[in-house]
């Protein structure tokens, strides 16, 4: 196992995390119950409460640092019915689903269903969110102006794909919700802004070119 990334053992489940990815939106530590204790050693102690709570504690995790697997294998992740996309305010795209991230490891489990992606172009961990845009001081609050096209079904395989010094982009069935939560956009095919710069966000307008945008950075 890498050394970003910390197993803490249970008798009937197991719960892992993976520093590569966590941004510390703190889902876990304000749970309730013991399952996480900020400060305590270890962190993490999936004896401490059911195993239904750690499955539900876990699958809370926006980026996908935290993932769970069960010791005889009879309980496995599932993806949501709906592939959503929630544009946050001020920060990185949360995606939900099922997921197939062009660049994600396969020692990263979790972004099979959950990841932060980058929006403001600075991430070092591209195309995951490192925190940068709280250090270049990015700002979009979220809000969609277009409506998309109705879809028959809001599930299925999500691919999301890197453009190169360009957009994300993504194809299959997706909602999108703004910054406020509003369900804002469907469609099945789109180009998400990731360099920080379009005019149009979360859509993509070609303002990477003139931003020199680099996605190998």
């Amino acid at each position: 196992m890498s050394e970003q990334k910390t197993k803490y053992s249970g008798k009937k489940i197991n719960v892992d995390w993976d520093g590569r990815l966590c941004i510390h939106i703190g889902e876990c530590g304000y749970s309730q119950g013991d399952l996480f204790v900020g400060g305590r050693d270890p962190w993490c102690k999936p004896d401490l409460v059911s195993v239904d709570d750690v499955v539900d504690v876990v699958k809370r995790c926006p980026t996908g640092a935290i993932t769970f697997e069960s010791n005889d294998n009879s309980i496995v992740e599932v993806a949501d019915t709906e592939n959503t996309v929630n544009v946050s305010y001020q920060g990185p795209y949360f995606i939900r689903g099922d997921l197939e991230i062009e660049g994600a490891s396969d020692d990263m489990p979790g972004v099979k269903y959950r990841a932060a992606l980058c929006r403001c172009g600075a991430s070092k961990n591209k195309p995951f969110c490192d925190n940068s845009h709280e250090k270049v001081g990015f700002k979009d609050y979220g809000a969609i102006g277009l409506k998309g096209e109705a879809l028959a079904a809001t599930g299925g395989k999500l691919s999301i794909t890197q453009i190169k010094d360009g957009p994300l982009m993504l194809n299959g069935n997706i909602v999108l919700q703004a910054g406020s939560g509003r369900v804002a956009w469907r469609g099945k095919k789109v180009a998400l802004c990731r360099c920080g710069a379009s005019k149009n966000k979360p859509f993509c307008d070609g303002s990477h070119n003139a931003a020199g945008f680099k996605s190998d950075s």
